[in-house]
């Protein structure tokens, strides 16, 4: 009789040696495909789609677009259709958002030794580059560096107009180069700022 309970006792504790065994190779499993999931593609990330930050991403063949945004009217957008923004604090000279600023507001990543082209109404002429302190080099139109703003979760928002944050105010910029500093109120038009980009 007590050979028969342990050898219940035994088969009792490897039954559940065994059930923990596969309780943990099922948990390795779904972790590698969330993993897998989340990781890894191509070289040329997409924007932001959850409006994450700390997201980058970097444009392949045009690196911007136009796309027209309600009380806006035509702004810069990046492939994926997300509205680009130039930082004041910029001063169409350099980049300035880096490391903090750089995870609320990513900079439009150009890796190609080409030069970016434009697409939509987008001017090619007004596009180049500038290096970015944190490495590579950061799309610039009319000599403004481009960001996307993490507080947009899907293209067509431009939830980052007018925002004062970063040390600096942030605006979207035209087709033509000009910076949009306000929306319009109904039927009115926008307010852009000529001679240069900024004033």
């Amino acid at each position: 009789m007590k050979e028969e309970m342990n050898v219940r006792n035994l088969k009792r504790s490897m039954s559940n040696r065994y059930h923990l065994r596969l309780l943990a190779v099922a948990s390795v499993a779904v972790l590698g495909l969330v993993a897998a999931g989340c990781g890894g593609g191509s070289s040329a990330s997409p924007a932001p789609t959850g409006g994450v930050a700390g997201e980058q991403h970097t444009a392949s063949t045009a690196a911007v677009m136009t796309r027209k945004v309600s009380g806006l009217g035509v702004v810069l957008v990046n492939p994926k259709g997300r509205t680009l923004y130039v930082f004041m604090k910029d001063a169409r000279r350099r980049v300035t958002c880096t490391g903090q600023c750089a995870s609320f507001w990513p900079p439009l990543k150009w890796k190609s030794a080409s030069k970016p082209k434009a697409g939509g109404t987008a001017k090619t002429a007004l596009l180049g580059t500038d290096k970015n302190p944190s490495g590579g080099r950061v799309v610039t139109y009319n000599k403004w560096p481009l960001y996307t703003y993490s507080g947009d979760s899907r293209a067509g928002q431009a939830n980052g107009e007018n925002q004062n944050l970063n040390g600096g105010k942030w605006y979207v910029i035209s087709p033509k180069g000009v910076l949009i500093k306000h929306k319009s109120s109904g039927g009115g038009g926008t307010t852009t700022t000529g001679g240069g980009g900024w004033g």
